[in-house]
Parts: C-alpha cells; sequence; structure tokens
C-alpha cells in the first residue's frame, strides 16, 4: 500500500479530492480488492471463544489477551455489554461475554467481571438471555436443554410444502436453526471441568439445580425484548415440549442425518466458510460432536481465523468473512467519480480483476436438495469462495465492471453480464422489490414464529429499498449490453415493478426505511437515485419530497447524522453532530437530484472540506451499518469511499 501524502487542513476542493484518491488508492489490497474492518456486534467474539473451547480449539497467549483487551474495553457503564458496539446492554450478551472473559483466563474477582455479574443479577440473572445465548450457553454445560424452547429436527421432515417448513425461513435465520436443531435432538455438551464448574456457581448463585428449567423456556429480560416471543410461538413450543420426551427414536435418528447431510452441503458449497459468522461457529461444533477430530472439523478450524480481526484495540470477530467486494465495487464508483482511474490503470486492471475472478459461475451442486437459490452470476458481499450472492452485491458488481471494462484490455464479457442480470431478475419479490439471497418464500406472518428475540425481520427474506434501488440502477445500466429481445423485455417489466415498490414504501414525509444503513439517510439516497434510474424525473413529487425531508433534516454544523435509534424505533433520531458518511449520503442524493446549487449542498461540502484531516482522511465516527433492526456494524472503508464520492 502506497502511503497517503500529508496535506494541510481545509483544503481547496480539489486538493481535498486529490488527498482523499491518494488515501483511497493507498488502502488497496495486492488482490485489487479494498480489505477493511466489518465488526461491531458483540454476541460474535464471545460465542467464537464458547466454541473454540466446545471443539477444544487451542488460543495462543496473545489471542487470548487481544481478545480480553476488546471486550473489556467494550464494557458499558452499567457493567453490561451491548448487543453492538455502543449499544445498550443486554442479558444476552453480558452473559456471553461474562463467559467468554472467564474461559480467556480472566478471575472472577476483576472489577469488569463482578461489575458484569452484578449487572446481571439486577436483571434477574442470565435465565432472562435471550434464546441464541441459552443455546451457547447449553452446549458448555452451563444451561440445562430444558430451559430451551424446542428447536427439534423432526422439523426438518416435514412436508416442504407447509409454510412453516425452516427451508422457507431466510437463509441466515435457517442455517443457524439448522445445527441448533442437531443441538438440540442430541443435548450436545461438552463434559464438564473444574473452570465450567465454577463459571457455573457464579451464574447461578442459587445453585444451578434448583432452577426450574422448564419455567424458563420463554423468560426474556426487559433489555432482550425486543422482538417479543408470540403467544404463537408459545403454544407450538409448548406441544413441542410435551412431545420431546416421546420422541420416536429412529425418527429422530433420521431427522438428524438429515440435518447432518444439510449442514455438509452448507460447508462444502462455502468451502467451509459458511454464511455468517454464527452458523460457521455452530457447524463446527456440530462436526466435533458428531465426527470427532474428522476431516470436517480440521476443515472449519482451517477457516476460522478468516473471521478474526487483529488491530491496536485487540481480537475481535467479524460480521461476515469479509466486505472486500462491497467495498471494491464502491471504492471504483467514488474514484470514478473524482475521475481518478484513468491515471491508474494497472490499479484499475487489478480491481476488475479482482471483481470478474469473484464473480459465481456455478449453481451449488445438489441445490435444491439444499434448499439454495440459484446463484450463477451472482456477485457475493465478500469473495466467491463463500459462494453467497445476494442482489445488491451483484448490481454493484455489474455497475463497476460496466465502469471499468473501458479502462482495462480484459473487459468483462457480454455473457456474464448476463449472466448476472439472469441472476437479478430471479431474486424479484411479488410486491416488485427485491430481496437480499432469494425470493421470499413464505408471508410476513411467520414473524411469529421468531424466536431470536434481539433481532427484527429475521424469518423471510423481505424487500428492501436499498436492495430494490441497487438493481434498478443495474439493470438499467446493463441493458444496452443485453443481446436479443427478451432479456430487455423482462428487465424493462422487472424495473417498473420496481419503480411501484419504491414509490408504495416511500414515507409521506419524503424517506424511505433503511435496514443495511442507518437509516432514512442512506435509504433515501438509495431510493432516489433507483426512481431517477428507472427515468423519474428530478422535478417530481416524489424526488422534491425526498430533497425536503434531507432539507429539513440537516443540522446546524452543517452535516447530517443519525443514531442507531433511527433503526430501532422507525423514528428519525438526530445524532448529536454531522456524520461524514452520512452527509455524504445526503449530498450524493442531492446532487443527483439536481440540488447542487442549494445552500443545502454548499453547506454539507462544507462540513466534510472542515472535518477533513491532513493525510485526507475523515476522523472516527458513529457507526454507520446495520442489520435486523438492532445491529450496528462497522464498514472501515465507509469513511475512505463516500466522503470522496459526494
Amino acid at each position: 500500500m502506497r502511503p497517503a501524502r500529508a496535506l494541510s487542513p481545509q483544503l481547496p476542493l480539489d486538493d481535498a479530492i486529490a488527498a482523499a484518491t491518494q488515501r483511497l488508492w493507498s488502502h488497496q489490497g495486492d488482490n485489487g480488492a479494498w480489505p477493511g474492518e466489518y465488526t461491531g456486534p458483540l454476541f460474535l467474539l464471545p460465542t467464537y471463544v464458547a466454541i473454540a473451547r466446545v471443539v477444544g480449539l487451542p488460543l495462543d497467549a496473545a489471542t487470548r489477551r487481544g481478545m480480553a483487551r476488546y471486550l473489556k474495553s467494550q464494557q458499558n457503564d452499567d457493567g453490561g455489554f451491548g448487543l453492538h458496539v455502543g449499544g445498550p446492554s443486554l442479558v444476552y450478551t453480558t452473559t456471553l461475554a461474562y463467559v467468554a472473559l472467564r474461559l480467556l483466563g480472566e478471575a472472577p474477582t476483576r472489577p469488569s467481571l463482578r461489575r458484569a455479574l452484578a449487572w446481571l443479577e439486577r436483571q434477574g440473572g442470565v435465565t432472562g438471555a435471550a434464546p441464541w445465548g441459552k443455546f451457547t450457553l447449553a452446549l458448555l454445560g452451563l444451561y440445562s436443554y430444558d430451559g430451551l424452547p424446542p428447536v427439534p429436527p423432526e422439523l426438518w421432515m416435514l412436508p416442504k410444502s407447509l409454510p412453516i417448513h425452516p427451508s422457507r425461513y431466510w437463509c441466515h435465520a435457517r442455517l443457524v436453526y439448522l445445527p441448533m436443531s442437531y443441538f438440540y435432538g442430541t443435548r450436545a455438551a461438552i463434559d464438564d471441568a473444574d473452570d465450567l464448574a465454577a463459571i457455573r456457581s457464579e451464574l447461578y448463585p442459587e445453585g444451578y439445580d434448583n432452577v426450574a428449567w422448564p419455567q424458563m423456556r420463554y423468560r426474556l429480560a426487559p433489555s432482550d425484548a425486543f422482538t417479543p416471543i408470540s403467544k404463537v410461538y408459545q403454544a407450538a413450543s409448548d406441544i413441542l415440549s410435551l412431545l420431546e420426551p416421546r420422541a420416536n427414536p429412529t425418527l429422530r435418528k433420521r431427522a438428524l442425518d438429515f440435518t447432518l447431510a444439510q449442514i455438509r452441503r452448507e460447508d462444502e458449497n462455502t468451502n467451509y466458510i459458511c454464511l455468517g459468522p454464527v452458523n460457521k461457529l455452530y457447524n463446527t461444533a456440530v462436526w466435533h460432536f458428531a465426527r470427532p477430530k474428522g476431516q470436517e472439523v480440521g476443515r472449519h478450524l482451517a477457516q476460522l481465523p478468516d473471521y478474526l480481526w487483529r488491530n491496536e484495540r485487540g481480537v475481535n470477530m467479524s460480521g461476515y468473512n469479509s466486505s472486500q467486494l462491497w467495498d471494491t465495487c464502491f471504492a471504483v464508483q467514488a474514484l470514478n467519480a473524482a475521475e481518478a482511474l484513468d491515471g491508474e490503470i494497472a490499479s484499475a486492471q487489478a480491481a476488475r480483476n479482482f471483481i470478474a475472478a469473484n464473480q459465481i459461475r456455478r449453481d451449488p451442486p445438489e441445490r435444491r436438495r439444499a434448499f439454495r437459490h440459484r446463484t450463477r452470476g451472482g456477485w457475493p458481499f465478500s469473495d466467491a469462495a463463500q459462494g453467497w450472492p445476494t442482489s445488491d452485491c451483484t448490481a454493484v458488481g455489474i455497475e463497476a465492471a460496466l465502469t471499468l471494462n473501458p479502462l482495462t484490455a480484459t473487459p468483462i464479457e457480454p455473457e456474464n453480464f448476463e449472466s448476472a442480470v439472469d441472476y437479478i431478475l430471479s431474486l424479484q419479490n411479488r410486491d416488485g422489490g427485491w430481496p437480499t439471497y432469494e425470493p421470499a418464500r413464505a408471508s410476513a406472518w411467520l414473524e411469529k414464529l421468531n424466536p431470536a428475540a434481539v433481532f427484527g425481520d429475521i424469518m423471510i427474506d423481505y424487500s428492501y429499498p436499498e436492495c430494490t434501488s441497487a438493481c434498478i440502477q443495474a439493470l438499467t445500466a446493463a441493458r444496452g449490453r443485453l443481446r436479443g429481445a427478451k432479456r430487455p423485455r423482462q428487465s424493462d417489466r422487472a424495473i417498473a415493478a420496481g419503480l411501484d415498490y419504491l414509490l408504495a414504501t416511500q414515507h409521506e414525509d419524503g424517506s424511505w426505511y433503511g435496514s443495511w444503513g442507518i437509516c432514512f439517510t442512506y435509504a433515501t439516497w438509495f431510493g432516489v437515485w433507483g426512481l431517477l434510474a428507472g427515468g423519474i424525473r428530478a422535478d417530481a413529487e416524489p424526488i422534491q419530497r425526498a430533497c425536503r425531508f434531507l432539507f429539513d433534516r440537516q443540522l446546524p454544523d452543517g452535516g447530517w447524522g443519525e443514531t442507531m435509534d433511527s433503526c430501532r424505533t422507525e423514528t428519525y433520531c438526530h445524532a448529536e453532530s454531522g456524520q461524514a458518511t452520512m452527509t455524504s449520503w445526503a449530498l450524493l442524493t442531492l446532487v443527483r437530484a439536481g440540488q447542487t446549487q442549494s445552500s443545502a449542498v454548499q453547506r454539507g461540502v462544507e462540513f466534510l472540506l472542515a472535518r477533513q484531516q491532513d493525510d485526507g482522511s475523515w476522523p472516527a465516527e458513529n457507526i454507520a451499518g446495520v442489520f435486523n433492526k438492532t445491529c450496528a456494524i462497522h464498514y472501515d472503508n465507509y469513511l475512505k469511499v463516500f466522503p470522496l464520492w459526494a
């Protein structure tokens, strides 16, 4: 990586752009991509530590110290730990963080642990944790399976036509509940040990054997009840709990064999990377119990370090194996906007090579048996080895490839664009919008069976304004590359339906709710760009309404900024000061909508110029990413990309 040039603060605009451009180029990796930190959720690292103990993975001293240092640095003033960095304390994460610190060698007498335990006691103890936390504790023998909501593996044996079949869940949910059902069906737990017995006595001062476990199945502390357990779910779980002691051994074995076969397909189709960090960790533990010391465990352990992120704050766990493809495509667009690609042909070619190499070229083997949608032609969030493309990553992949094609000696071939377009067209939901990984397989009522509690909207693959806008933009950009008449006609129909979805989901105040960035500022950028790409004029009422929304929310310092509360409450919540990333989203929206000469845009640009540092960067600020309404996640590259683009 090339060092960035130091410049004086508050530079003239051209110099500021040049400094930001040089800084962005300097962070391009040897593989042509822009690597970056993708962390923030605080439940992941403690789960990593717990599963490492379950499978007997030794952690070297430096890693243990780094993990402990990071966890302790994220403890809230009240003694608890949030679902994400800076979030309010939850019993779920506080319990797992306490256990992880103990497993990492911290003594229970340490002030940080005493404060955490005191906070847990004030909430009524660890039995109020969200179910995902209880499952992780059960693997360590720190929670009884009698106190868990049932997840019997036989559910996978139900007729696939039933709307409650697990194959209809959103992929992230079903691939977490898949290994959970194996754990539940086998009562998987590691053997007791002195340190685990000590931790158990610390978590249950009333005595572990004195807990009325069946009464704890639905116990949920108020801190963890973002999505309260519904009466429908409780009724279904009560029935399953009554049936559990009568489980037929032959059927149970068939069901467990089925879940193992599904887990194997997920592992092999993702090169043992897995869709995400939770099912990666749980699948690793499944093979430890199913085939101790088998080659599956070895292959999982070889990939586990890919999820760790090390820096000066310590050792943390990433929310995916990387965000390289997503970040790289945005970096290309920012550099293109800065007219900085022509002078860096070798670097542009390297970016093109990375993007081309990470388009997925085949569908998963036995994809229907694995309940997978097609993947051929799509681009993933991270890399092709991970094997799970998404609608918006494919869309930005198309746009970045089109941007780079004229600059490289080996442009991406038309058939690859057509394959990407076919993938996008295959995903569109019936409401005209686009989901993330797969078309929705059930209706929103399935959310009544959401047992996670701390997350919202996890049961089906909903349509999202961000994904819909990205797909409209990509289909419009790729239209001239499509051969024959069929695909252009299909694209036109898809774009028209997508526009209807965007118009229908725009709020009265002109905004859209964002599910993958914080929050209304992010989704309004996408919403406006999607409408414009689809042919809506900039002076049309929906565009002007969106502009007024942003004008009304500009802060006195000239910037824009929201907090995570916007996502949780679905109401715009101002940050105390402007945020460079969110200000950039607002500027990108307003400029594309023809508001370049407005005072709001001028003040927004002045805000970015005033905050730019000597090396062309912008200082660290609030987290800008989010998922499932409640969990913030940090995109390290956003501050390098979006202010430059704006």
